[in-house]
């Protein structure tokens, strides 16, 4: 595909907390466009305040895609993301706006901007059956670290909460003798429908960052995160869902193990750390345009900056 013919995408990414919301409100405002989610937590209805969904007064407008559609008892895959993803670019693209993809989690951006092809391919079923029986009886740690001796790279890239992409992976490599992560890089070879920019937003005194996450982490008390957590709790909610940091953090104290104060300091520590894997990710991302916000007095001097970026890679 002609570069000329491609799709103009503009792409935020960075650790939580770092501000992307923000900016990319502001950019789509100044440029006519349309927000896409890149969060695999997100996309779950209900789960608001943990994840930190922007509210309506927050969104200003802008319409925001792929938040707060999925039910929590559903699990959802990467290539159902992708796909979505890809249909919400093009219908956006259509009606003459500018698609804007915006989130933290790695993988769903990569996977846009590497244009990667899923293809399942056909399910042996009774496969999937025994390895759903070794998930029960040795749980998804073992399996994640049996992975790592065939597919690290692929290892690498999940937790164990994510237990449908460990299967496939054990599939993938079982049924045709190749692994995911070397299935993924030969689907790359298929160029990519987009002309895409990508904006990182990251801090050059790393505490800056900690320190808005821990204001960040107060914030969310202030608005009901325990009240949330408690009835999240009490749903039989997906693995996937459940993963979601913010909860799990909070269950000790609701049991009465740990102080309220001890839960929080946990809490701060398990997303400071978060926050790191998602720089690390994102790291790894060629031709990033990298912001370091707290260089900036405000986000109107962001957003000059993303503007300067954007006229000099002539991307509209």
């Amino acid at each position: 595909m002609e570069i000329n013919n491609k799709i103009p995408l503009i792409v935020i990414v960075g650790a939580t907390a770092s501000g992307k919301t923000g900016l990319s409100i502001i950019l789509a405002k100044k440029l006519d466009g349309e927000i896409i989610s890149a969060d695999s937590m997100q996309i779950y209805k209900g789960m608001d305040i943990a994840t930190a969904k922007p509210t309506v007064s927050e969104m200003n407008g802008i319409p925001h895609h792929l938040m707060n559609f999925l039910s929590p008892y559903e699990s959802f895959s990467v290539a159902e993301y992708v796909k979505m993803t890809r249909e919400k670019i093009q219908e956006i693209y259509n009606r003459g706006k500018l698609p804007i993809l915006v989130g933290g989690t790695g993988l769903y951006i990569s996977s846009i901007l590497d244009n990667v092809q899923f293809t399942e391919g056909e399910t042996d079923y009774a496969l999937r059956e025994r390895l759903k029986k070794r998930l029960e009886n040795e749980g998804a740690e073992n399996l994640l670290n049996e992975l790592k001796r065939f597919d690290p790279k692929t290892a690498q890239t999940l937790l164990p909460s994510n237990t449908k992409r460990i299967i496939r992976a054990f599939e993938i490599y079982e049924t045709t003798g190749v692994t995911m992560s070397e299935q993924i890089e030969k689907s790359k070879s298929i160029p990519s429908p987009y002309k895409s920019l990508v904006i990182g937003l990251n801090y050059s005194n790393r505490q800056n960052l900690y320190n808005r996450i821990n204001e960040r982490v107060d914030m969310m008390l202030q608005k009901g995160l325990l009240e949330e957590t408690k009835f999240v709790l009490s749903q039989n909610y997906c693995k996937n869902a459940m993963s979601a940091i913010g909860y799990k953090e909070l269950v000790p104290y609701l049991k009465g193990e740990v102080t309220f104060e001890q839960a929080v300091d946990k809490l701060k520590m398990e997303t400071r750390r978060y926050a790191k894997r998602q720089l690390t990710w994102f790291r790894k991302i060629s031709n990033i345009n990298w912001i370091n916000v707290d260089e900036y007095g405000n986000y109107e001097e962001i957003l000059k900056k993303s503007m300067d970026i954007i006229e000099e890679n002539n991307i509209l």
